[in-house]
């Protein structure tokens, strides 16, 4: 009787469960408007983007903050701070506001 020699893997069934990760829903360089949730064990800010852990430094609980996501991991994403949240629809509004009252004035 004879055996054949199987390579790794060969011949074996798949049992449901992948070895891989689902891909990560950030990009590195992308902005995102987050609230800062928890603090981690070394003092950053924890948020989670789509169910992604993400470690922001510099900042606290209650935080609005604008982040730049800076590394991607198997399992979490490290970001940076860039501004606050919501910071350019301020300065929109802002110089909206300003346009209503010169229009207001020329009149």
């Amino acid at each position: 009787m004879r055996y054949e020699r199987r390579g790794r893997g060969e011949g074996r069934e798949r049992r449901g469960f992948s070895r891989g990760f689902p891909p990560k829903p950030v990009e590195i360089g992308k902005e995102y408007d987050v609230e800062i949730q928890e603090t981690s064990r070394r003092g950053e800010g924890i948020t989670r983007i789509k169910g992604l852990v993400t470690f922001v430094p510099n900042t606290k609980p209650g935080d609005h903050v604008r982040i730049k996501i800076t590394r991607i991991s198997r399992r979490f994403a490290e970001a940076e701070v860039v501004g606050e949240a919501g910071a350019e629809e301020a300065e929109a509004e802002a110089e909206e506001e300003e346009e209503e009252i010169e229009e207001d004035e020329a009149e």
